[in-house]
């Protein structure tokens, strides 16, 4: 059995149909990242596939000095922030021109509260960085410093926009309780 190195570097070598190996090991995890950054089931399975697709077209840029996961989720991070940058811009634009904004189906709004809607209502209200680094660090289980590695930032300045971070959120949930009793009562 091939370490994942070792097989990287056999990828790297012209062997090509080892990458499918990656592929196996490594869909779900960036998939599930990528659904968690974009929140939309559809936008984060064509993600995948871009940046599995993006990861093999630039495998020969990999060194081995850095952790290919981390490598790999470096990818994801930057092709859904310039996805959800697309889609900023495409809704200005729709605004601009004062067409209506497609409304998510009724699956889409089901599916979002049942992936525990009060985090998904509080991680919304953070920018696309905070959102990242939360997800990197709680749902990706990923440590101060991969994290840094990831966004190319030391692991003090990670600890420290992580703590900032968290209490963001605290905050939103917080309003977000708020606004749910209010309705309530």
């Amino acid at each position: 059995m091939d370490s994942i190195e070792e097989k990287i570097r056999r990828i790297q070598a012209g062997e090509a149909s080892l990458f499918s190996d990656i592929i196996r090991l490594y869909q779900q995890r960036i998939y599930l990242y990528c659904f968690r950054l974009l929140n939309n089931k559809e936008e984060a399975e064509d993600a995948v596939q871009d940046v599995l697709i993006k990861a093999y077209q630039n495998i020969g840029q990999f060194r081995p000095q850095a952790d290919f996961v981390s490598w790999l989720y470096k990818v994801a991070y930057h092709h859904c922030l310039n996805q959800l940058r697309r889609q900023k811009f495409q809704h200005q634009l729709r605004k601009l021109l004062r067409q209506e904004v497609t409304v998510k189906s009724a699956e889409q709004t089901v599916e979002n509260r049942l992936f525990s809607e009060p985090v998904s209502a509080a991680l919304e209200q953070l920018n696309m960085e905070d959102r990242n680094l939360l997800i990197l660090r709680i749902f990706e289980d990923k440590s101060f410093a991969e994290i840094g590695e990831i966004l190319g930032v030391s692991t003090a300045t990670v600890r420290k926009r992580y703590e900032r971070t968290r209490g963001k959120l605290k905050k939103a949930i917080e309003r977000r309780e708020k606004q749910l009793w209010a309705r309530a009562n």
